[in-house]
């Protein structure tokens, strides 16, 4: 029996990126773990660029409500539940209003709703 070869990363070479050499030796479920945290650091990523929009819109419908933070939360939530948008389009559209843009009708009807109900106490 002889000795095992080197690995490239052993011999004072960079190994490959996207190789397992790269995330460490053997291979079960590497490559699968890989992806898994690619796609989490895209969801992070995404999750950073949007939130600035989402406190935005958090806070006018704070101001349209007037409701608590958690209350607004809950607003645009149900606003992206009935209408089957993103809540995170739902924000950007919101925060478009002021600079001339305006509300899509079904958002602007569900946000309608939503606020009556919580001004009238039937949530």
């Amino acid at each position: 029996m002889g000795s095992p070869e080197p690995s490239p990363a052993a011999e004072g070479e960079q190994p490959q990126p996207g190789t397992a050499a790269e995330h460490g030796s053997g291979g079960s479920g590497q490559p699968a773990e890989v992806d898994r945290l690619r796609a989490e650091v895209t969801d992070l990523r995404r999750a950073m660029e949007t939130h600035p929009v989402i406190d935005q819109a958090r806070g006018m419908v704070m101001a349209l409500g007037p409701c608590t933070a958690d209350e607004a939360w809950e607003v645009l939530v149900e606003v992206s539940q009935s209408t089957n948008v993103k809540l995170r389009e739902v924000a950007a559209d919101l925060v478009a209003t002021p600079e001339g843009e305006e509300l899509p009708a079904p958002i602007r009807r569900a946000m309608a709703t939503s606020l009556k109900r919580r001004r009238t106490g039937l949530d």
